[in-house]
């Protein structure tokens, strides 16, 4: 199965934004992004359903994260705004929250 490539990352101050996507041709039903920060095992971020219409984030990120899809581009996205430091992170898409099924993963650092 073609693995899912994840893209957006960077490097951003404090406060800032970024927009993560992840293009997955095939994926399931729900999709996932989770995330694992340096010296840290994987942690669930958020899942969405096929039809965009029911979404779950962790409590570390709700209210500054917004994950959406779009279907007809096998694509998964992550809107984050209010980046703090403790973002830091490689952010994978998946096909469940333990991280299976991911790609090589977007480097998110938030730092001044």
């Amino acid at each position: 199965q073609v693995q899912p490539v994840e893209s957006g990352g960077g490097l951003v101050q404090p406060g800032g934004s970024l927009r993560l996507s992840c293009t997955a041709p095939g994926f399931s039903f729900w999709m996932y992004w989770v995330r694992q920060a340096p010296g840290k095992g994987l942690e669930w971020v958020s899942q969405i359903n096929s039809g965009g219409g029911v979404t779950y984030y962790a409590d570390s990120v709700k209210g500054r994260f917004t994950i959406s899809r779009d279907n007809a581009k096998n694509t998964l996205y992550l809107q984050m705004n209010s980046l703090k430091s403790d973002d830091t992170a490689v952010y994978y898409c998946a096909k469940d929250g333990a991280g299976t099924g991911r790609g090589q993963g977007t480097q998110v650092t938030v730092s001044s």
